[in-house]
């Protein structure tokens, strides 16, 4: 599994741990939003006029993607978890394949509607920088979980 594969997936493990740590979900996702504005304002420069229309598109996008990765990918990690992979038959399994990669159709055609739909707002450069700023802004949130993780 390559890296771009992985980080969504160790995102969500991120966003879901932070749930068990007494703040609800909800404000944490809300935290993380803050401090990712502020990172994408600082990366990618915006003038007023791009910020003022990239923002509505990328959190609209964001909660989709949100919704889709909690919902589904929930599910496929509770049902991999379960211990109930070493019992589930050929059939089951195709079918839970066939879902997952449903799901993850559905999170590439979000991306690139969204994709699209910057195009209109932002130059190509910042858009490629946008992309980077994200994987940038989730390295950089998996790592401060792992060091508040190591020094407990």
């Amino acid at each position: 599994m390559n890296v771009r594969k992985l980080l969504p997936l160790l995102f969500l493990f991120v966003s879901f741990s932070f749930y068990a740590q007494g703040e609800s979900m909800k404000e944490k996702r809300e935290k993380i939003k803050a401090l990712k504005v502020a990172f994408f304002t600082t990366e990618l420069d915006f003038t007023a006029n791009e910020a003022e229309k990239f923002w509505p598109l990328y959190n609209t996008f964001d909660d989709k993607q949100f919704e889709l990765r909690h919902q589904k990918m929930r599910a496929y990690m509770k049902r991999m978890s379960d211990g109930s992979l070493d019992k589930i038959s050929e059939k089951e399994a195709n079918n839970f394949l066939v879902q997952m990669e449903e799901t993850e159709e559905e999170l590439f055609l979000l991306r690139k509607k969204f994709t699209q739909n910057l195009r209109g707002v932002l130059p190509s450069v910042k858009i490629i920088k946008l992309r980077k700023a994200e994987e940038d802004f989730n390295r950089k949130l998996l790592h401060q979980y792992r060091n508040k993780s190591q020094k407990k």
